[in-house]
């Protein structure tokens, strides 16, 4: 009688040492999986945002003036590098997991010897370059219309990495709490899109009325964006380092909780 191929899979997973080369692995595995089909996973998204900024600058450059001496079309470039960066970088982990439960092939993960920090760098580590390789195309894109200049390259990669560690994370977790495609779409329309659009992409809040701009501030994506706009222009609604402590703090519970879950095999088993 032949060998089960899952079986055989599983056994050469348990031979392997314990070091870190299955982390490795699977961030290769993770990267490979959105690059052979860039023009779905890099491209698109590109052109979508590059849409959104050719529509809302036309309709609104020289009638609002976010912050004094930035034109709005510049404004609107780090929300719309934001925005792409976080959706991608959730939807990475988020498609990962749920297929991979869906076919069955998860829970093989579980039967080697890989420790809860290789699984965070191999599904989280490629969805960081996911979100990265889009916010850096609509970035590259965007200045070819709207030139400018960059007040901190520190601060905007801080943020940048932020976001994707706490979007991945978020999708990260909305894999294993989907047991379907609809699941993952519920978690991205009712939670993920609401607060990525009230965060500020299109707006600053300081043009909103106080009780929407304590909304506002109530909302963790709020700080990842404002402070990834103080990168690109010096000046932000709120302290950057208010931002970056907030940030911090919701991307290190993320991490925890995601390790956490990883280490119990969360619905990881079906």
């Amino acid at each position: 009688m032949n060998a089960s191929p899952p079986i055989a899979s599983a056994s050469a997973l348990i031979a392997r040492p314990a070091d870190s080369s299955g982390a490795w692995a699977l961030l290769h595995k993770e990267t490979m999986r959105f690059v052979k089909v860039h023009l779905q996973t890099i491209l698109a998204p590109v052109i979508s945002s590059l849409l959104f900024l050719l529509i809302f600058s036309y309709l609104l450059e020289g009638r609002v003036e976010p912050h004094p001496g930035i034109s709005y079309a510049a404004f609107l470039v780090p929300g719309l590098v934001m925005m792409t960066l976080q959706q991608n970088a959730f939807a990475n982990t988020s498609s990962s997991i749920t297929q991979s439960k869906m076919t069955g092939n998860l829970v093989f993960l579980l039967l080697s010897p890989m420790r809860p920090w290789e699984w965070f760098i191999g599904y989280i580590g490629g969805a960081v370059l996911r979100g990265l390789a889009c916010g850096l195309g609509v970035w590259l894109v965007a200045v070819l219309f709207v030139p400018g200049t960059l007040h901190s390259l520190i601060w905007v990669v801080v943020f940048g990495l932020l976001a994707c560690i706490v979007l991945a994370t978020l999708g990260f977790i909305a894999g294993l709490w989907a047991e379907k495609w609809d699941h993952v779409s519920v978690f991205q329309n009712f939670l993920i899109n609401p607060l990525t659009m009230l965060a500020g992409v299109f707006y600053s809040v300081q043009q909103l009325p106080p009780l929407w701009q304590a909304i506002s501030h109530a909302n963790p994506f709020f700080y990842l964006i404002d402070g990834f706009r103080y990168g690109v222009f010096g000046v932000a609604d709120v302290s950057p380092w208010m931002s970056l402590a907030i940030s911090g703090s919701c991307a290190l519970l993320l991490t925890l909780l995601t390790l956490r879950l990883i280490s119990i095999g969360w619905r990881i088993r079906g």
